[in-house]
């Protein structure tokens, strides 16, 4: 009987170079980006208690169909990380830094049992700030104005930028009771698999891609026009830095989040060249309820969350951020006995040069066609000859393949000037 072979999971895939180098660049960028405005790397686990993610709303798509779970050996209820939010607060309050705002930035693995679809997957993988700390309506300028500027750097030009306001927890609460009556009075009219969500979380309601129900919904009342006086004029103070960065926006009413823990300030970035309905390729907003949620004292935060996968796509819709080249600049032909070789490469790399050689005693031939196939720029060949006079041979590989002869010992020299 044949042994089976075995695939990636449903719903995950493997990163694999060149690929890979891709997603090292843009996480290089990101965090260049963010430690510029005093944003530093936060690690946490995989996994939480699972009450930790309850947090983010027990009547979300999230908890109750998407969450993966588990009672461990000892006992423990356990969940994979669904999304970055959670666990950075819950290490916030864990650990009470003094100084805040605290700044935080992430890249992790997040986990979801949904359909997959182009750019999501069950396992896929989130770039994402936190700043935690203070109540002022201009951190949640500079958060969006981080993410806006995130994307502009990658050369994505096709990003639409669209803001809410959940306004407080008090306005959340009257608004929902409000939205929820008027659905009840037109609940018949809705998709019917929306009905149930009326009872248990009105606001997910707008959220819905169903043509009936969007029907209905594109008349509801608007949380913008249900504001208390302060949380209207944070809202203004938002619009007005966004306008003032030269941020482009606009109101997307239907803009909830459907996570339970946002107030105040929600946002949405919507690449226009990913030609589907699910064209987010981030977002996030400001929950000043969390940490209290979480066990520790009332404290105001904001952050975003955006996706690897489907920024890349967006990128790829738009053919920008190609990423790094893959290959190594310098590629070392020895056919003497591969020693040369071997200490070369070494050598090289430890002078901060890439290279790269064959392995296998391979002729010389095999060994150029591996180094052409390598795109170095250069090969450094080292043969009989070569070997007895000290030398080296550096051959162009890239241009009308000159070479030259140069000694041993000043092949790094060569090099760095040739590069």
């Amino acid at each position: 009987m044949a042994d089976r072979s075995y695939t990636a999971p449903k719903g995950t895939r493997d990163v694999l170079p060149p690929e890979s180098g891709r997603w090292a660049a843009l996480v290089a960028r990101f965090a260049e980006q963010v430690g510029r405005a005093g944003y530093g790397l936060v690690v946490s686990p995989m996994f939480e208690e699972l009450d930790v993610f309850l947090r983010v709303g027990e009547s979300t798509d999230i908890v109750t169909k998407e969450m993966y779970d588990f009672v461990d050996k000892g006992g423990r209820h356990i969940a994979l990380r669904p999304e970055g939010t959670a666990s950075v607060v819950r290490a916030f309050v864990q650990h009470r830094p003094t100084a805040v705002p605290w700044k935080a930035w992430y890249a992790a693995p997040s986990f979801r049992y949904e359909r997959p679809q182009a750019g999501r997957y069950r396992q896929h993988h989130q770039l994402g700030v936190e700043a935690i700390g203070s109540d002022d309506p201009d951190l949640d300028v500079e958060v969006i104005a981080l993410q806006a500027d995130f994307y502009a750097s990658l050369g994505l030009r096709q990003v639409d930028l669209v803001v809410n306001s959940m306004g407080s927890t008090d306005d959340r609460s009257a608004y929902a009771a409000l939205l929820g009556r008027w659905l009840e009075e037109r609940i018949d009219d809705l998709d019917p698999a929306d009905r149930g969500t009326v009872a248990t979380n009105p606001m997910r309601v707008l959220d819905s891609k169903r043509d009936a129900t969007r029907t209905v919904t594109d008349h509801a009342p608007q949380i913008v026009d249900h504001l208390a006086p302060d949380a209207a004029a944070r809202f203004e103070r938002v619009r007005e830095g966004l306008d003032a960065l030269g941020i482009a926006h606009r109101i997307e009413p239907r803009l909830v989040r459907g996570l339970d823990y946002y107030t105040h300030t929600t946002f949405e970035f919507q690449a226009v060249a990913l030609e589907n309905a699910q064209n987010g390729i981030g977002g996030g907003g400001r929950y000043d309820g969390l940490a209290q949620a979480l066990g520790g004292p009332p404290t105001p935060g904001i952050g975003f969350g955006t996706g690897i996968e489907r920024i890349l796509l967006a990128c790829d819709a738009e053919g920008v951020f190609d990423g790094p080249e893959a290959s190594v600049p310098v590629f070392v032909v020895d056919v003497t006995d591969g020693a040369t070789a071997r200490d070369l490469v070494a050598e090289l790399r430890r002078a901060g040069i890439g290279a790269d050689r064959a392995y296998g005693g391979r002729s010389m031939k095999s060994q150029m066609k591996a180094a052409d196939r390598s795109g170095a720029a250069l090969a450094v060949i080292v043969g009989e000859d070569e070997q007895a006079a000290g030398e080296v041979t550096l051959r162009d590989l890239r241009g009308d393949h000159s070479q030259e002869r140069v000694p041993r010992d000043a092949v790094i020299d060569h090099l760095r000037k040739r590069l």
